[in-house]
């Protein structure tokens, strides 16, 4: 997939104007027609398109493929978005995922509505009679529910180093946004876990040569500059599988460049990759 452009609509569009900008007399202007999705704008679950955006960057910032968000959003032309178009970023139906803040582990979940049913008085019952004895009636105690079964969560991911070299730059959100890895021209890439190809190419600025893998609902990961790769859009890998080939594209020396994505935002290697 080539670099999709991006369209930036005026603010005016279908009026004659006269030299100094103002319509001419008798001329009616077009109406704007509003951005495809411009509804659903703000609403968890949907993006609106900023200048220099692409399908592929959309999908890495927000943990999908850009093929899935092209499909959710009947994009005849995925290499076309433009400004300020409003796109589905989860799949229909699907509850959109909790906001996470980067290394803090803060939740914020998408607020929705409820409908809160008026309370009707009820009688409170009498207590029982005593007994003939005298003795206190026992009061039942409250039912307990049972606790859910634990399920295993979608965090349990056992991620391996993709790449055996030492490590030339740690994660800095502001600056790196995950780990670069040294090595040889050709040195093996691997699948840090089992997941599917959502992306292979070099249509990404800054990233050349890209593989970018998804391997549930929560997690992405991705491999740059490489001189060569192995997968294509679509193929499932296996954790430790050969992907790519180490290479120099788009930077400066040979090196991968690794990030895990974590519901699209990038999250410090450390914590999911073991010591070494």
């Amino acid at each position: 997939m080539t670099k999709a452009p991006v369209e930036d609509r005026g603010t005016y569009a279908g009026a004659m104007t006269t030299t100094n900008g103002s319509p001419q007399p008798g001329v009616v202007a077009a109406p704007i027609k509003p951005l495809p999705g411009a509804e659903n704008a703000g609403k968890p679950g949907y993006y609106t398109v900023k200048p220099g955006d692409t399908l592929i960057r959309i999908g890495l910032e927000n943990g999908q493929g850009w093929k899935d968000i092209a499909r959710w959003n009947n994009l005849t032309n995925p290499d076309l978005i433009e400004v300020g178009q409003v796109l589905r970023v989860v799949a229909p139906g699907a509850t959109p995922p909790p906001v996470i803040a980067a290394d803090t582990g803060v939740v914020t979940r998408p607020v929705t509505s409820t409908t809160i049913t008026p309370s009707t008085p009820t009688a409170t019952p009498l207590p029982p009679a005593s007994t003939a004895s005298g003795a206190k009636p026992v009061t039942p105690a409250p039912a307990v529910a049972a606790a859910p079964a634990p399920s295993a969560g979608e965090d349990d991911l056992n991620f391996i180093w993709p790449a055996s070299g030492s490590l030339l730059a740690g994660f800095d959100e502001a600056r790196n946004k995950g780990y670069d890895i040294s090595g040889k021209a050709g040195d093996p890439v691997l699948a840090a876990a089992d997941g599917r190809v959502v992306y292979s190419g070099a249509g990404l600025r800054g990233y050349g040569n890209l593989v970018i893998l998804k391997h549930n609902n929560t997690f992405l990961t991705a491999y740059a500059h490489n001189q060569t790769l192995l997968v294509k859009e679509d193929q499932s890998v296996r954790k430790g599988q050969k992907i790519a080939e180490m290479g120099s594209t788009d930077a400066d020396r040979v090196k991968l460049h690794f990030e895990i994505r974590r519901q699209g935002k990038p999250v410090d290697p450390a914590r999911y990759l073991s010591a070494r």
